[in-house]
């Protein structure tokens, strides 16, 4: 892929945090951006993991669930519109996160809308969680910022919390962004998020609308080229024709 590819690949969730920004919270209950620049859909995934189920042996405190970045993001991604109603300039930096299976778990995005103190720090939470505890968030050993569930979706349920400058700085200066939730079991889980690289695209200008346009259309290309060699190869196996890949998710 082209260093347009690497720069900042698109993300599964950011469609999604676009399309509910205004159900998802009243802190951001507005119109979305008229015309925001606007992420492809990732590859077409299956639902996201549950949490862990069940701690380990012996141990006392919550089960850890370490996190990393999706492979095909090279670093966090800065993207802004305009509302068109309050005349206000809202930008939201984002990235998806996997297990060490490569398995997408969560993704996390911080809004800030132009003029107003208070930030969302919204996530796209795995499936099989206690909605009614909600989570709550914290860089590295800092103080926990509760955080409630707004809404779900097949594929995850989505959860934010409310912050201020305090918090956005000490995500900025952070190794690991620790996002604590109750399983089905009500026992903890915490998810470790890395944070590396968050500051600078925070702080950073937001992607070239052109840009991730060109990085949108790479996307798709090789999402279907992807498709097709899997039919190729279910076809040689199997020694028959094998059923479409479905077609990628419609644009938001």
């Amino acid at each position: 892929m082209s260093s347009v590819r690497n720069s900042a690949a698109p993300m599964r969730v950011a469609a999604l945090l676009a399309s509910v920004l205004v159900a998802a919270g009243p802190a951001l209950a507005q119109t979305p951006p008229a015309k925001p620049p606007a992420p492809a859909p990732a590859r077409p995934a299956a639902p996201a993991p549950a949490a862990p189920a069940q701690q380990p042996a012996g141990q006392a405190g919550p089960t850890l669930v370490q996190l990393k970045p999706e492979p095909s993001q090279n670093d966090w991604l800065k993207i802004c519109g305009e509302d068109p109603q309050a005349k206000k300039k809202v930008c939201y930096t984002t990235r998806d996160f996997v297990s060490d299976q490569g398995q997408p778990v969560l993704a996390v995005a911080v809004y800030d809308v132009q003029g107003d103190p208070q930030k969302v720090v919204r996530f796209l939470m795995p499936l099989a969680l206690l909605l009614g505890p909600g989570i709550r968030f914290a860089a590295d050993q800092g103080q926990g910022t509760p955080g409630k569930y707004a809404i779900c979706f097949p594929n995850g349920c989505f959860a934010e919390g409310t912050v201020k400058d305090d918090v956005i700085n000490a995500m900025k200066k952070g190794n690991t962004l620790n996002v604590s939730v109750q399983n089905q079991f009500s026992r903890e889980v915490t998810f470790q998020v890395p944070l590396t690289g968050f500051g600078k695209a925070y702080d950073g200008p937001p992607i070239d609308p052109a840009v991730l346009e060109q990085q949108q259309r790479q996307m798709e290309e090789e999402m279907k080229k992807q498709a097709d060699e899997m039919r190729k190869r279910m076809e040689t196996q199997q020694g028959g024709a094998a059923p479409a890949a479905p077609a990628p998710a419609p644009k938001p």
